[in-house]
């Protein structure tokens, strides 16, 4: 695939959410002139007009995917993305809200009565309806739950059942079950009867009479052998397989590791109970690096990029409190040696570089055991060879980067005695921020909480409070 090729796909839904907007422009500007228009058929026209812009604008939303449709949703002002909403025809809604990040999705439910949601909600599948459960009126999902047969009223159940971060919140219900003592002709007559495979099918499961799971057989094995073969013989007799109480990211890793497609998910007793597939996996591994870029920002919760402002302070406030209180903490440290900046006014010039550094050198330590967390590469077997090795990234880095802008000192202030001290704060400040690199996450993790929880404003405020201490005490101690 060419670099054109892979880019054309984003280009396109670029190209249709400008038109969507471009839309939407027009159709406010006419209806600001039509307003604005006194006289006979003044409201004829002003309803002509509507709906020309309207119905044009709902045809374009017609041809798009669902998820393109949930892209141009969360690209949109609250007032448009409920006109585009009210366009979307009703039989799309729930695939729709499926697709949607939570924070749009709950300002769409908001906007729809119980008889929409309901609407929306009676073609999804089993474990569509779990995800979309937990944000719904609870007299909705009750009538929702009523609705259902009772197999499909159990799944769901089941399904809910589980925390959010289980497989078993994710797994899937739909899959083509075998047995192990059939043909292979006989499998291929029976899959031409059903009127689809269930999405990602690309192996069935093969179970015995109490539904135990004994093996799977691949698509690719069941087209390419003898159709005389059983497929006890044909079959994988150990595939990778999931307890629905297992970790979904762990999970993930797992369909990374071995490049899978679905994968059975039992019980303890071995009995098969649902499956995984790629598209959750995908969905979760994606919704697992937002998060983390969002509590390494200090962001308690996904935040809708047109929510109101109040929202969005709720959402931020915490960690700027935090933020600034460990800013406090830095100006204190300044205050201590204000006697020192009086006498040499470099100081004060210089020390920002040397927090500056800090920072963004303890921000990539943490970027890269916050990964090495995520995909279970630290342990306590390891951990103190992991501080030894980040220790000496940062001594030859703060010796290297520390003497560059040591001689710069020396070139601007004409003084080696302040370049050798800003080599010697920026190294110093630069294994601060390394140890704290390992630490921080690490400690997070061991009471519980996200290693990427606030991680960027705590070592932030580590190496701007220790590098502002580090220069100035060391240049109070052999300048002044």
């Amino acid at each position: 695939m060419t670099e054109l090729e892979a880019k054309k796909p984003q280009e396109s839904l670029q190209d249709r959410l400008a038109q969507v907007i471009e839309l939407l422009h027009r159709h406010k500007l006419v209806e600001d002139l039509t307003h604005r228009q006194e006289g006979q058929h003044h409201d004829r026209v002003e309803n002509l007009v509507h709906r020309q812009n309207l119905v044009e604008l709902q045809r374009k939303l017609e041809d798009l995917h669902p998820a393109d449709i949930a892209h141009i949703l969360e690209a949109l002002p609250l007032d448009e993305r409920l006109t585009v909403w009210q366009l979307v025809k009703s039989e799309r809604d729930g695939d729709i809200l499926l697709e949607v990040s939570d924070a749009v999705r709950e300002t769409l439910i908001a906007d729809m009565d119980d008889h929409e949601i309901l609407a929306a909600a009676k073609d999804l599948d089993a474990d569509e309806l779990a995800d979309l459960a937990p944000e719904l009126p609870r007299d909705v999902v009750h009538e929702l739950m009523e609705s259902l047969d009772a197999q499909q009223r159990e799944r769901v159940r089941s399904a809910l059942s589980y925390e959010e971060d289980q497989v078993g919140a994710l797994m899937d219900f739909e899959m083509v079950t075998i047995r192990e003592d059939v043909s292979l002709e006989v499998v291929l007559r029976y899959l031409r009867r059903l009127k689809e495979l269930p999405s990602h099918t690309d192996k069935l499961f093969v179970v015995d009479y109490d539904g135990v799971l004994k093996g799977v057989l691949p698509i690719k094995r069941l087209l390419v052998n003898d159709p005389d073969k059983q497929v006890g013989e044909v079959m994988a007799d150990d595939p990778v397989s999931f307890h629905p109480d297992d970790d979904a990211y762990d999970a993930a890793q797992a369909f990374e590791r071995y490049d899978l497609i679905s994968a059975p998910v039992v019980d303890k007793n071995g009995k098969l109970i649902g499956r995984l597939t790629i598209d959750e996996m995908v969905d979760l591994i994606r919704e697992e690096s937002e998060s983390e870029v969002l509590n390494m920002a200090g962001l308690r919760e996904e935040e809708d990029i047109f929510a109101s402002v109040w929202k969005s302070v709720r959402n931020r406030w915490a960690w700027l409190a935090i933020n600034l209180v460990t800013a406090f903490l830095a100006s204190r440290v300044i205050g201590l040696f204000e006697g020192s900046i009086e006498k040499l006014v470099a100081l004060a010039a210089l020390m920002p570089i040397v927090a500056g550094i800090g920072g963004n050198s303890g921000n990539q330590t943490i970027t890269m055991i916050v990964r090495a967390m995520a995909l279970d590469q630290v342990s306590t077997g390891n951990t103190a060879r992991l501080v030894r090795k980040e220790l000496g990234v940062s001594l030859i880095n703060g010796i290297l980067w520390g003497g560059v802008i040591g001689g710069v000192a020396y070139y601007l202030y004409d003084s080696w005695s302040l370049g050798v001290v800003m080599t010697a704060a920026m190294t110093l400040n630069l294994l601060l921020a390394a140890l704290m690199g390992v630490l921080i996450p690490m400690t997070l993790a061991r009471l519980g909480r996200d290693p990427a929880m606030g991680a960027s404003v705590m070592i932030t405020a580590v190496t701007d409070s220790g590098g502002f201490f580090i220069f100035l005490g060391l240049a109070s101690i052999f300048l002044l």
